[in-house]
């Protein structure tokens, strides 16, 4: 990001959290604007450019009472069914295709030591990545807060493997899925070093529909293991690949946010920002 777009997305972060944090007051456009040093009319057209909606429809997105509702699509035939087929919405949207290939045991022996990997940094619209591909498919991705700690993060993973900064084409088409046009996106390919269960956990995810929700029970459920909900959020913590793969969709049965690896207001921003999407492509 450069300097402007960086200013933007803090100011963008920083509503959301005192919207977030404020939505029991329901706070005016006003006093929201003022939290970030702008005046209502440009702070409306700074947040409509980056959410597709209003502060104010944005809002409702991001609350309780939204994210119940979507909880209780999971009962409806036609989740269910995008669910099942791993469509990507239950709207007019494309169908994300994101084949999945574990690693072998091989491939991750001794640290990652046979492993080539490439890296680079990216911007996205909620902060700058990382993101890491070995020669079958994209290994990591991470928001990069702090370049250098994401990076050490990635070597941690694959200690012995050789690492090189460039973008290739897997990296490229990954970072696809942040275009404004979704109407012929490239096919993603994963590479992931994850266990058996993981890996189940992991390619659920990829079933929930954009602009949907889930629940760490009801992924247990879909995976054949129904008490198995803490093991379930282990694995969704452990997730390698931000965005992609959609952690950010699992909520808490109570309709709260709960957790999330890159900070619980990002992940807010992503609900709310897919949550629009889907609304103005559906349309």
């Amino acid at each position: 990001m450069n300097e402007q777009q960086q200013l933007n997305y803090d100011r963008i972060a920083e509503a959301i959290a005192y919207i977030k944090g404020n939505f029991k007051e329901q706070p005016h456009l006003d006093e929201v604007a003022s939290k970030v040093h702008l005046s209502p009319f440009h702070f409306q057209r700074l947040f409509s450019e980056w959410a597709g909606t209003t502060p104010k429809k944005f809002l409702q997105y991001i609350s309780i009472e939204h994210a119940k509702k979507l909880l209780q699509d999971q009962q409806a035939t036609l989740f269910d069914v995008a669910f099942e087929t791993g469509l990507s919405s239950t709207g007019r949207l494309h169908d994300l295709f994101i084949n999945v290939e574990g690693m072998t045991p091989a491939e991750y022996k001794n640290g990652g030591k046979k492993l080539m990997i490439n890296y680079s940094f990216a911007e996205s619209p909620f902060g700058d990545l990382l993101v890491a591909s070995t020669p079958k498919g994209v290994c990591y991705m991470a928001f990069d807060d702090n370049a250098p700690s994401a990076l050490n993060n990635l070597r941690q993973k694959f200690p012995n493997a050789a690492f090189h900064q460039k973008l290739d084409m897997l990296q490229q088409n990954a970072l696809s899925i942040f275009q404004h046009d979704w109407s012929n996106l490239p096919e993603i390919k994963l590479h992931l070093k994850g266990t058996e269960f993981q890996l189940k956990v992991w390619e659920t995810l990829l079933k929930i529909p954009m602009g949907q929700l889930s629940t760490y029970s009801h992924i247990a459920k879909k995976i054949g293991s129904p008490n198995a909900s803490r093991a379930v959020g282990t694995a969704i913590g452990s997730n390698p690949v931000a965005f992609l793969i959609p952690c950010h969709r699992v909520i808490q049965n109570s309709g709260n946010i709960g957790g999330y690896m890159w900070g619980n207001i990002r992940k807010t921003a992503i609900i709310g920002w897919e949550s629009s999407r889907t609304k103005v492509l559906e349309t």
